[in-house]
């Protein structure tokens, strides 16, 4: 009896010993980059929820790019993934969309479902649709002057308060012009609040992942569902309204697609597309702009440069009253240093993910197909080879460098390759706009708040409240 049992035990030993085994060393038809793949099952996800009160990177990944090199592979909820944090071996990745990675984001997988039977063409197609709505031209002839409203309005109404926090101001006018030009958003005919929604589900992505009830994790999916019901009603109500010869927003656009002889988007599809429109176009912004005026106060130099590049604009016009030109906004050249400054040490989109669609050879590793690709743009905006001084907010730096730095290998707030943001010129525009007046019409003090908390991305535990006064 008693060696029955002692040989049961040693089979559970030899076969527990295997599956940790193959665990640890995945199948691969060549050689994986270095690193660890954790725990069985809970990988190294645990590890990933490390969190500091500073701009540098991330604990997680600081410490393996220190022990494997800049590309490793790891291990998170149950996913087999390749970390990039080297600006070259990134690049590639981005250049490989279509070929042999394609976009791997969870909240989008029903969305991708839509359009994985058909080419790249179709990525192309909805970027085309963006830019020929929120592009250049449009941004000259209609969407500068919206902006400038938008953002007059707004800051008259934060400085008839004692205080407001900018993260929250931010959200809701950055929100509200997005969501009109997409769809023409009305709150008053909803007893829920849009916004509301989309900002519980973001702060859910930096929950750990739990989909149980009372987890904040749960509550973002919950807020997920809840606005993508909201805006497939909007879908819906439009495709049964829809008149071709009246275009009032991007819904309009993409109804006019539906209605074509070969259309690309179903419902499912037109919603998840305006979803991930409008989660792209208001976190941005709001966040940039909070962490540029957190930044901004707490340096006199920048401020005092900004503040004389926009009195300077002021007295080049002949009425100080007028609407802002597209050229002046092109004169803006230290607000824009400002904001790659931002975007760089701020790292707004702190995680890009791709998936490898066969196998993907490269510097001697290979990365097998079906496994999950992490660029983290932290790490190569970070790089002490490539910006002196990292950690330190110095716009000064990007002088010189033109707009070119948008599309660098180094710099890449807004992505790269083929999905590159088609709304990058749009943020740009909109913040510079809220900064000419907080120079100009309105003076700023800070008030309280301002630390950050790093995980996946910056948060500001505390906030970051302001008193917002206009010029007498």
């Amino acid at each position: 009896m008693w060696f029955l049992l002692m040989f049961v035990v040693a089979l559970l030993i030899v076969y527990m010993t295997h599956l940790v085994y193959r665990w640890n060393n995945p199948k691969c038809n060549g050689t994986l980059p270095p690193g660890s793949m954790g725990l069985p099952l809970l990988g190294e996800t645990l590890q990933l929820f490390s969190s500091q009160s500073s701009f540098n990177i991330h604990p997680f990944v600081k410490k393996r790019m220190e022990r494997y090199g800049p590309v490793f592979k790891t291990n998170l909820g149950c996913h087999p993934i390749i970390i990039s944090t080297d600006s070259e071996f990134s690049h590639f990745i981005f250049q490989q969309e279509g070929k042999s990675v394609e976009l791997n984001v969870w909240f989008m997988d029903s969305f991708k479902r839509v359009v994985e039977k058909l080419n790249m063409s179709v990525h192309k197609y909805i970027r085309n649709m963006v830019l020929g709505y929120f592009g250049t031209e449009k941004l000259k002839q209609t969407l500068l002057l919206e902006m400038e409203e938008m953002a007059r309005r707004n800051i008259d109404i934060w400085s008839k308060q004692a205080s407001v926090e900018v993260k929250e101001v931010t959200t809701t006018m950055a929100f509200g012009l997005a969501s009109k030009k997409l769809f023409s958003y009305d709150q008053s005919k909803y007893s829920d609040n849009l916004k509301d929604m989309f900002t519980g589900f973001l702060q859910g992505l930096i929950a750990l992942p739990l989909n149980i009830p009372g987890t904040a994790y749960h509550k973002c999916l919950k807020d997920k569902n809840r606005a993508m019901g909201v805006l497939k009603e909007m879908v819906k109500e439009r495709l049964n309204s829809y008149a071709s010869d009246h275009q009032e927003d991007f819904l309009d656009v993409i109804i006019g697609e539906m209605k074509g002889d070969d259309p690309l988007f179903d419902v499912e599809g037109a919603t998840y597309l305006l979803f991930g429109i409008l989660l792209a176009s208001f976190e941005t912004i709001s966040l940039t702009l909070t962490l540029a005026i957190k930044f901004i106060s707490e340096d006199p130099a920048v401020l005092k440069e900004l503040t004389n590049e926009h009195e300077n604009i002021l007295k080049k016009r002949e009425n100080v009253d007028s609407p802002i030109t597209w050229e002046e906004y092109k004169s803006m050249t230290f607000t824009a240093h400002v904001i790659d400054e931002t975007l760089r040490l701020g790292n707004i989109n702190p995680m890009m993910f791709r998936k490898a669609t066969r196998d993907i050879e490269r510097n001697g590793y290979t990365i097998p197909s079906g496994w999950a690709i992490l660029v983290c743009p932290p790490a190569i905006h970070l790089n002490p080879e490539k910006y002196q001084d990292p950690l330190t907010f110095n716009p000064w730096r990007w002088k010189g460098q033109g707009s070119s730095n948008t599309v660098s290998k180094n710099f890449m707030p807004f992505g790269g390759g083929m999905r590159l943001c088609a709304g990058a010129e749009y943020a740009k525009l909109q913040m510079s706009i809220v900064l000419h007046f907080l120079f100009t019409k309105y003076r700023w003090t800070k008030i309280k708040g301002g630390e950050i908390i790093q995980t996946f991305g910056v948060v500001f535990p505390n906030g970051l409240h302001i008193k917002v006064t206009e010029n007498s």
